[in-house]
């Protein structure tokens, strides 16, 4: 039996504390994988159960359609498991109403942007998703494909505009450096080509915050939804695994309404800098470093990696001696604290996080996780043994049978395999944009 909003709920599963049918569609969310579905709609979920009401969630694939046949004949309804040593804790989750796959509905995409009753745009799309070019610039190019989010996202912004609706809040939770900022700037850049009536629009009636995420959420496996049937009795093929934390900081500047996520566990901020940078360093940092040197050493799981005495003391020394004093902290925020926190969080034997799935994308992702940490350091004539440890163990990746998932797949494997590798990849010029640059020792 599949799970279905019929399907009759055991007690030990905690259910939706509202009424779904009642709730509008204010939220429409583009790339609505295991990551969204694990970290921004619990937290809209928590909000409704809480009182607020219309923020339901329209999600959008722009590219596969597997999310759709996972949630579609479910009524949007998904479990997630919250895994520790001490045991799976497992929720129903009712926040999402229906999945459009861009493909094959682009206008319904469209008209959901453009309802009335929409507010927030929010993205998970990974960091390509961005369709940046090396400079950081927009890829206009690509940016006029048919899977783009800015060709949905400006014509629903055209159609709002046409109607005379307000504007609206596009809300980033992808890792990137100053997420909001790079959106609408890339936005604008989309607009002033394709749409430029609108720029004036767009800059007086919409808002791009910033945000900060933070949850670890491995890929699902059959293995998963097969342990999640056991508890359920039903089905569930958009189930989704999870840890305990979870963390969400977002700029408050908002276009108009938004749901009292604040009420529920995120934190509403004037700057999200200090925490952005402290996740991108540090845990992402250390995430990309294990999967790298993990892979190189035979581990799969990223507590298998951090849990080998060759690599334990390199991730360590990367987010304390090297990530940490790069970054000017908030108030409060305590660096060493958090790095005691990530290594625990690593070891968690309950989430098997597969390093592959970490090292997917990884000129998307260098930049910001490792190089901006190398650049502070070399304007002062520091070295950083644990990230230089980790741009070997990256190369050496390229150059083995891994499979490599990245945009820029072949030009690093023939980069990787030259002689002059490090300055092919990170020399001027090379296919890696950055401050730092490699020297010979």
């Amino acid at each position: 039996m599949r799970l279905s909003a019929k399907t009759p709920i055991p007690a030990s599963v905690r259910t939706p504390d509202y009424d779904r049918s009642a709730q509008a569609a204010g939220i429409v969310h583009m790339g609505i994988g295991a990551f969204h579905r694990a970290h921004q709609a619990v937290y809209t979920d928590d909000a409704m159960g809480a009182g607020d009401k219309g923020w339901g969630i329209t999600g959008v694939s722009l590219r596969s359609g597997d999310v759709a046949a996972q949630l579609d004949p479910q009524d949007g309804l998904y479990t997630v498991s919250t895994r520790s040593a001490d045991g799976t804790d497992l929720r129903l989750i009712g926040a999402v109403r229906r999945v459009l796959v861009a493909g094959e509905t682009p206008q319904a995409v469209i008209d959901a942007i453009s309802s009335p009753a929409t507010h927030i745009i929010s993205f998970t799309v990974t960091e390509k998703g961005y369709l940046r070019a090396p400079d950081g610039s927009l890829d206009l190019a690509a940016a006029r494909g048919a899977s783009s989010l800015y060709r949905f996202v400006g014509a629903g912004l055209a159609a709002r505009h046409a109607a005379g609706l307000s504007g609206l809040t596009l809300l980033s939770c992808d890792n990137l450096a100053n997420n909001g900022a790079v959106l609408r700037a890339l936005m604008r850049d989309y607009l002033a080509a394709e749409h430029p009536d609108l720029l004036d629009w767009f800059e007086r009636e919409c808002r791009c915050p910033a945000t900060m995420i933070d949850r670890i959420v491995p890929a699902t496996t059959d293995a998963d939804r097969d342990a999640t049937q056991a508890v359920l009795g039903a089905r569930d093929e958009g189930a989704v695994v999870t840890e305990a934390f979870s963390q969400w900081v977002i700029e408050d500047d908002f276009a108009g309404p938004r749901p009292r996520w604040e009420d529920v566990g995120a934190q509403l901020v004037a700057d999200v800098a200090p925490y952005e940078t402290a996740k991108l360093r540090m845990l992402n940092g250390a995430h990309s470093a294990l999967a790298y040197i993990g892979l190189g050493r035979g581990h799969a799981y990223v507590h298998q990696a951090v849990a080998d005495p060759t690599i334990r003391p390199l991730i360590d020394r990367l987010m304390r001696e090297e990530a940490a004093p790069t970054i000017d902290a908030a108030p409060g925020q305590d660096l060493a604290a958090y790095a005691g926190a990530l290594m625990r969080r690593f070891a968690n034997p309950a989430l098997d996080h597969r390093l592959i799935q970490i090292a997917m994308d990884g000129s998307q992702k260098i930049p910001q996780r490792w190089l901006e940490t190398l650049a502070w350091h070399q304007k002062r004539g520091q070295r950083c043994p644990a990230l230089e440890a980790a741009v070997a163990a990256w190369i050496a990746f390229l150059r083995s049978d891994y499979p490599v998932d990245d945009p820029l797949a072949d030009k690093l494997r023939d980069a990787a395999a030259a002689p002059d590798a490090m300055e092919r990849l990170f020399g001027a010029g090379g296919l890696i944009a950055s401050d730092w640059r490699p020297k010979a020792d």
